[in-house]
């Protein structure tokens, strides 16, 4: 019994569709991340937490200006692109050409869509339908994945 269950395992395994780990352009050791990031930075961008509500000094940032990735520096969004959406969270309706990533992000409540930074995998935050127009969409970014800088 034991062989065939093994066997009926491995069978499964190869004809299963592979998995497919994205790569990045900016990969380092888990190590080399923690010494470049905050605690805080490292626990988002890194391991996918969310920061507190409210919290964020980016969030009342109204000057015109980048938001980078506080992982690599990549521009993620300009500042003509953010609102007030009232989340207790940077938002933005639309990010910088070739900035990020997205992918599927099934949970609890429901399926979201979250939002990496396409240049080193840092996560920043999940996109919504209810943001206002052109777009649509609502970019909720988590502001510890950020660094802004005023032009």
């Amino acid at each position: 019994m034991h062989r065939r269950s093994f066997l009926m395992s491995v069978a499964a395994v190869a004809v299963a569709s592979p998995l497919r780990a994205e790569t990045f352009e900016v990969t380092l050791t888990e190590a080399e991340w923690r010494a470049k990031l905050t605690d805080m930075q490292y626990r988002v961008l890194r391991q996918a937490e969310t920061e507190r509500a409210g919290t964020s000094p980016l969030n009342d940032e109204h000057r015109k200006g980048t938001f980078f990735c506080a992982g690599c520096d990549l521009p993620l969004f300009s500042s003509g692109t953010k609102f007030d959406s009232g989340t207790g969270w940077p938002s933005f309706f639309e990010p910088l050409p070739n900035a990020i990533g997205t992918k599927a992000d099934p949970g609890v409540f429901g399926d979201r869509t979250e939002v990496h930074c396409r240049r080193c995998g840092g996560h920043l935050g999940h996109v919504f339908s209810d943001g206002p127009q052109p777009t649509g969409l609502r970019y909720c970014m988590n502001g510890a994945a950020l660094k802004f800088r005023a032009t």
